[in-house]
């Protein structure tokens, strides 16, 4: 059943407008009496049974709410050092289908990439519309949130309001360290928020590291190998989610 986002139930009616109004008349040829699923701001979720369809909206119905729950029980924020080319575009694809629940970009000391703020808001938008997309897609209950890319200094003090906070940082792959990371996942909660900060493709300069641990990030290992700047975010969900969904 094809999936949609809106900004919140009214007396148990879904309102949908824009792309999705599109979407549901031109693209899927929906009607009064046909079904679809909508999700709401809180991650409320319903089968709905249009009702009504104007130029400007689709009203449904709810018909019955869904309880299942299908997003990882911490919230999970990947830091993403702004990458060349479309890498994050695929990290935040991706990243959504994993269940990460936000995409923080930033500006590191090894970022090729320079951001240009007037024409970055088309970037933020793309990939605002790619999360939706990949949200539908994996019958998620929230879209993440994309956050225009910080400065460190920036993220450093967005930091502040995690419960736990993780480097993935080379050196200690190199090390041998290989128990930080499964040590943080035995401690974390139901409802505790992680983020996860992971370099561009030149990694992490060491002074970063050493502010980033100041303020009190794990430096971790993401086992033996190197990965990739795109590969990493995914690597690190992937564990989350069968260590807290399946192992359990």
């Amino acid at each position: 059943m094809q999936r949609y986002f809106i900004d919140d139930f009214i007396e148990q009616t879904a309102v949908i407008k824009g792309d999705d109004l599109h979407h549901i008349v031109r693209v899927m040829r929906m009607d009064v009496g046909n079904q679809l699923i909508c999700c709401d701001s809180k991650g409320k979720q319903a089968t709905c049974e249009i009702t009504e369809i104007t130029n400007d909206t689709v009203l449904a119905s709810v018909v019955e709410w869904i309880e299942n729950q299908s997003e990882i029980p911490v919230t999970v924020s990947i830091a993403s050092g702004l990458p060349k080319g479309d890498k994050l575009e695929y990290v935040i694809q991706k990243g959504t289908e994993l269940g990460a629940n936000e995409f923080v970009p930033f500006i590191a000391a090894r970022s090729i990439v320079k951001w240009d703020e007037k024409k970055g808001a088309k970037k933020v938008e793309r990939w605002n519309k790619i999360a939706k997309e990949a949200a539908e897609q994996s019958h998620r209950s929230v879209v993440p949130t994309i956050h225009s890319p910080k400065r460190f200094k920036e993220l450093i003090t967005y930091s502040k309001g995690f419960d736990y906070k993780v480097i993935a940082y080379e050196e200690a792959a190199k090390r041998g360290e290989k128990s930080a990371l499964a040590g943080m996942f035995n401690e974390l909660k139901v409802g505790d928020s992680l983020l996860v900060v992971i370099g561009p493709e030149g990694g992490l300069a060491e002074k970063e590291v050493e502010e980033l641990q100041e303020h009190g990030f794990i430096s971790c290992s993401f086992g033996p190998r190197i990965l990739r700047t795109e590969t990493a975010p995914l690597y690190v969900l992937s564990a989350l989610s069968y260590h807290l969904e399946l192992a359990r």
